[in-house]
């Protein structure tokens, strides 16, 4: 996604936009980590939790938990001049994945948010995005009172492709955030070289 703008000489400059998915288990900090980096008013389409859904949602490690993402969030932020990320985060619970390829389409990469006390919620979304051959970080979310865990430590556990990016990070915190987004744009734009000399050699 591209649109051109003036820049101070009055030249024509390109402003690159990319799309970035954040996604991870159920109540993982997704909405709230699109909320934390985003420069716009994010879009979000949480509703209560329910009785219903008590039956399918499992709230264990985050039972103060009372909304959940029924479709996606929505944010922007810029990196740098004419650089910006729209961000996508996707809905955690299995009944809503059928949304997941249609944000996928047209994504540089995706953020895999993990918690290491519900550490088995990611892989689903660590299958998905390697099936699809779609570049990703995983993002661990340091929650307050839970075991500490390294990067290593993580990708041992999870049992990730080699060089796949692991980074520890607070979702609240916007420049915690965008240290996480940096991550993404720097591996997805290494990757996306590499398949490109892979394809004409």
């Amino acid at each position: 996604m591209q649109s051109e703008h003036s820049d101070a000489s009055g030249g024509e400059t390109a402003a690159l936009a990319l799309k970035i998915l954040v996604a991870g288990g159920f109540g993982v900090g997704k909405t709230t980590l699109v909320g934390a980096v985003s420069e716009i008013r994010p879009l979000r389409t949480e509703e209560l939790l329910s009785e219903a859904g008590q039956l399918v949602d499992d709230t264990g490690g985050v039972d103060q938990k009372v909304t959940t993402t029924v479709a996606m969030d929505f944010g922007r932020i810029t990196i740098r001049s004419g650089l910006s990320l729209y961000l996508f985060g996707t809905p955690g619970q299995d009944r809503f994945w059928f949304l997941w390829d249609e944000l996928s389409q047209g994504a540089l990469g995706a953020v895999v948010l993990a918690d290491t006390r519900r550490l088995e919620d990611c892989f689903p979304a660590v299958d998905y995005f390697e099936h699809r051959h779609i570049p990703f970080v995983v993002a661990v979310n340091c929650f307050a009172g839970a075991r500490t865990y390294g990067a290593h430590d993580v990708s041992r556990a999870l049992d990730l492709d080699r060089g796949t990016p692991v980074v520890l990070c607070d979702a609240r915190d916007r420049d915690s955030g965008k240290e996480v987004l940096i991550r993404l744009v720097e591996y997805a734009g290494r990757m996306h070289t590499a398949r490109l000399l892979d394809s004409v050699s």
